[in-house]
């Protein structure tokens, strides 16, 4: 099949079940959607049920005997669970050791030479939610100046100062800081920016979030994409998690809505190449904040959009369904969880009720964009064969 553009989707947080070693994880017994169906009562999602994303794992609502699309799921072949890792692989990057992470805080050494260079102390320093830590030390940051630094699950250096004390060019400065700092040993995947906003008791966080990622480690299907001359769009996130390494072009759109409205957009248009985009909310919003309805309501946003715009995809489309890990509302933790991800391939012409069954890697991503768009192999993962129904 002759494939010109390939839209690939990532549902970040939408895992379908624990992977062998989730133990490890202490991830045992997640399954963002199998889990979250049982909670909502069943899910209603037609044109994702169509896709074959009832076949991946037991979903209530949802008919596995439906033929499906191209479907399958795909096991994380790097260790960890969080978005970096995640994206990294799907453009072909296998990581051989996780980003480091820090149950409690970060060391004396990185500490103190980040007040150095910043000239501001620092509040918190410990794994916590971002709602509850502004609340916890947002009163002393107003009365101090000194930023509030935290972390997660993840391989994250987070900082939060409320606007009217540190504007946001100075936090986004300071995160350059932090990031100059967070190299080798210490190389976090992202510092990020968290402004807020309000007084006690009513601090809530702003739209001004930026994260300042580590550069891949390696080349990725990006930058040999970019390099044949094609087109490569971030949309989201996407150009934080790279660095903007391996995109010709970006619209860092703050939510799902916004998301899916430019890539409706970039349907419409005509080019040659990926759009690689991530939908934040499921992440962001829903899964760390156990937001089991607004987690439900994000899909059926997501299956409203499939519904509208497969039938406005060109021949030689590819439009592909994924995710990065899971992150399960349903659970106690509010953290990522090791899951499996969905592997939906849909398009003009595309074949329906093809298995592709558990793929090893995401990285069988980055070997089939080289397949689909002709370039040399990919050296990990295997490519994906499309080929056009014979009842089209």
């Amino acid at each position: 099949m002759n494939v010109n553009r390939v839209f690939l989707v990532v549902l970040d947080g939408v895992g379908v079940g624990e992977l062998p070693d989730a133990v490890l994880y202490g991830d045992q017994g997640s399954n963002t959607l199998g889990n979250l169906s049982r909670a909502v009562g069943g899910l209603n999602l037609p044109h994702l049920e169509r896709a074959g994303l009832g076949k991946l794992t037991p979903i209530q609502g949802m008919d596995p005997d439906v033929p499906g699309g191209i479907f399958g799921k795909m096991a994380e072949a790097s260790p960890g669970k969080d978005t970096t890792t995640g994206h990294w692989e799907m453009a072909g990057l296998i990581l051989a050791k996780p980003f480091p992470v820090y149950p409690h805080g970060f060391p004396d050494e990185i500490i103190s030479e980040f007040i150095t260079q910043t000239g501001r102390g620092v509040l918190g320093n410990k794994p916590a939610s971002g709602t509850v830590i502004i609340e916890e030390f947002g009163a002393e940051h107003l009365k101090t100046g000194s930023l509030i630094v935290y972390t997660s699950a993840d391989s994250v250096f987070q900082i939060a100062a409320h606007e009217e004390v540190v504007p946001l060019a100075e936090l986004y400065r300071y995160c350059e800081i932090a990031r100059r700092i967070l190299q080798g040993e210490h190389g976090v995947g992202r510092v990020i920016a968290r402004p807020f906003l309000g007084k006690p008791g009513g601090f809530y966080r702003t739209a001004g979030r930026k994260d300042f990622s580590l550069k891949p480690v390696g080349p990725t299907v990006l930058d040999r994409m970019k390099e044949a001359g094609l087109t490569v769009y971030g949309v989201g996130k996407i150009e934080d998690i790279f660095a903007w390494q391996g995109l010709t072009d970006s619209n860092h759109t703050h939510n799902n809505e916004e998301a899916l409205s430019f890539i409706s957009e970039l349907i419409a248009g005509d080019f040659k190449g990926l759009v690689f985009a991530n939908l934040v909310d499921f992440d962001m919003l829903y899964g760390h904040r156990n937001d089991i309805a607004g987690f439900y309501r994000g899909l059926q946003e997501v299956d409203r959009w499939l519904g509208e715009n497969l039938p406005r995809l060109h021949q030689g489309d590819v439009l592909i369904i994924t995710a990065d890990h899971g992150v399960d509302p349903t659970t106690a933790g509010t953290d990522h969880s090791r899951e499996y991800t969905p592997l939906l391939i849909l398009g003009p012409g595309l074949p329906t009720g093809v298995d592709l069954g558990i793929r090893n890697t995401f990285a069988d991503i980055a070997a089939s964009l080289c397949d689909w768009f002709n370039l040399e192999p990919w050296p990990v993962g295997k490519a994906i064969q499309l080929s056009v129904s014979s009842n089209q």
